[in-house]
């Protein structure tokens, strides 16, 4: 069994008055949240903080078994549902929030070294395992879509004009699809979730080359972000970095 030590930080950017992204970790570093909102000042903020408490209440209340990753599995997705679903009946009821709604990044750790991911949007979740950046999540985004058809390379995704335009979200619909991803976890692996407004400044290699350095997960949080805003960071930029260890006697 694994231990792990996580961290995380957020900041509005250097063009934007207002930090629309959210995160939570659950007191016992197994639930990590980020989430990245949309619709505006209050529609966006709202959303991301609506999100990020439905899956804390949901928490406080009925916290995931951990021995079955099946269970674990189905416990998250249930909470990242009913995120979309407090979203979308709060942008119903309100007309001023028409726009709103918010990525999510959630990942809960499972016993037998198992993290199970769930998402929406284009926040990511990063694996980085021997050095290397392997990216776990689909952006759902206009222009990774066309990456993923081959009509566009990733390059040519960061400059385009339809870059911010995604695809799936929660709140936008009653119902959402929700990717789930399980990650096999092993001695020194690090998980990076994070806002597009990190991954749209610093490519894959360059957040492998703070993992790489850094030893603590608060020191690869502060890096990654003080090497955003030194990008420019056009936008609210949050990230949640968990190191993964052996444990000696099986407990974290």
């Amino acid at each position: 069994m694994l231990k792990w030590r996580v961290a995380a930080k957020t900041d509005a950017g250097c063009q934007r008055q207002r930090n629309e992204d959210n995160y939570y970790i659950s007191p016992d570093d197994r639930l990590f949240v980020v989430a990245d909102g949309m619709g505006g000042a209050a529609g966006g903020a709202k959303a991301s903080k609506l999100a990020v408490e439905t899956i804390e209440k949901e928490w406080k209340e009925n916290p995931a078994p951990a021995a079955d990753p099946e269970a674990t599995r189905n416990w998250l997705v249930e909470a990242v549902s009913k995120a979309n679903k407090a979203i979308y009946e709060e942008r119903e009821s309100n007309v001023t929030l028409k726009g709103m709604g918010t990525t999510i990044v959630a990942a809960l750790q499972a016993e037998n070294n198992v993290l199970e991911i769930a998402h929406v949007g284009d926040s990511r979740a990063y694996l980085l395992r021997d050095g290397k950046p392997i990216l776990l999540t689909n952006d759902h985004s206009v222009v990774h879509e066309m990456v993923r058809a081959g009509r566009l390379t990733e390059a040519q995704a960061r400059t385009n004009p339809y870059k911010n335009l995604i695809t799936r979200c929660l709140g936008h619909e009653e119902k959402v699809e929700i990717d789930q991803i399980p990650v096999d976890l092993e001695p020194k692996d690090w998980v990076v979730l994070c806002s597009d407004g990190l991954s749209t400044v610093l490519l894959d290699d360059q957040i492998c080359d703070v993992v790489n350095k850094e030893s603590e997960p608060d020191l690869v949080c502060d890096e990654l972000v003080k090497q955003t805003l030194d990008g420019g960071a056009p936008d609210n930029v949050t990230v949640v970095a968990i190191h993964y260890l052996e444990s000696d006697n099986g407990v974290k």
